[in-house]
């Protein structure tokens, strides 16, 4: 395979995952913001704001409202993580390799893309909870397609891989910034991960710190966990290249993916959450030497593309 068509069917699962839990952690946190009116909007403004790595001049922190947030990470253009501009990178790099996926996937992000401008203008006129269902709606066949419709080869490989290394990075960044907020409300942080409704049919208790942590980053059979993620990442470099010498791991990338999931899988419950703060900052760091990793052995000898504090809304 080509490393340019590697790339970019990498960036399509990273771009799609991105685009879907942005969309779930907005839908989430302002839904509770309405149910919950003693919730303070700046505070949880801040907190979206410092998941999705983006810093507001100075002034505008200083006036952060749901709306203008909102606006940021759903619908800013200039903002490369926003879901509107991950879903339009998405929908290019598709479109560069649309020999590479199915036909009802290519059409599934084609039909989402030229789809934005409907969503975007009832959003403008009513809210943004259309859009973000939309967004999780149009993911969900994204990802359904690729799962019914392309072989387990290494297209479908690459595209899983990106795939995981974004769920890891961005449930890391959820869970740094929920352990500096005093109070936060772990029912609305396993809401804004789909894993709720699964937490519950696991413990069969209301979530409190240490079950929820656990299961987020350990569970072995939830599929949005950390380990879990993990654990499909570093299979699909082992598929990709199922060579490895007699001592040691020669692939980089599966070298720092193992030494992560075994950090993980053999820690006691008890160390986790004394030392979590470390250990999300070493998965976050973790995550991005991976992709690095992957990034300089098969794609195009240029810097991988990395989750970077971003200001918006400055004239320039």
């Amino acid at each position: 395979m080509l490393s340019r068509i590697a790339e970019s069917l990498f960036w399509i699962g990273r771009y799609v995952e991105r685009a879907e839990d942005t969309a779930r952690i907005l839908d989430v946190n302002i839904h509770h913001l309405l149910e919950a009116p003693l919730t303070s909007e700046a505070e949880m403004c801040r907190s979206l704001l410092s998941v999705m790595g983006v810093t507001l001049p100075p002034e505008q922190m200083q006036t952060l409202s749901a709306r203008r947030v909102t606006d940021v990470l759903a619908f800013d253009p200039a903002n490369p993580s926003s879901i509107v501009s991950s879903l339009t990178a998405a929908r290019v790099n598709a479109r560069g390799v649309s020999e590479a996926i199915s036909s009802e996937m290519w059409e599934a992000l084609n039909v989402t893309y030229n789809g934005l401008p409907t969503a975007l203008d009832l959003a403008a006129r009513t809210a943004p909870y259309a859009f973000f269902r939309f967004v999780r709606e149009r993911a969900a066949i994204i990802a359904g397609l690729s799962e019914s419709t392309m072989s387990r080869d290494e297209a479908w490989r690459f595209m899983v891989l990106g795939r995981s290394l974004e769920r890891v990075d961005m449930l890391t960044r959820l869970l740094a910034a929920a352990v500096t907020t005093a109070d936060q409300d772990w029912v609305v942080l396993l809401r804004s991960c789909s894993a709720h409704e699964a937490f519950l049919r696991t413990y069969r208790r209301e979530p409190e710190p240490t079950l929820a942590t656990e299961f987020l980053l350990l569970d072995r059979l939830f599929p949005r966990s950390v380990f879990y993620s993990l654990v499909t990442a570093e299979e699909c470099l082992a598929e990709l290249d199922p060579r490895s010498g007699r001592a040691g791991m020669p692939d980089e990338g599966r070298r720092v993916l193992g030494h992560l999931r075994t950090s993980l899988e053999f820690r006691r419950i008890d160390d986790l959450v004394d030392e979590l703060d470390e250990l999300l900052v070493s998965l976050q760091k973790g995550c991005g030497a991976a992709s690095a990793a992957v990034a300089a052995r098969y794609f195009r000898q240029t810097s991988p593309i990395e989750w970077s504090v971003e200001v918006v809304g400055v004239e320039r």
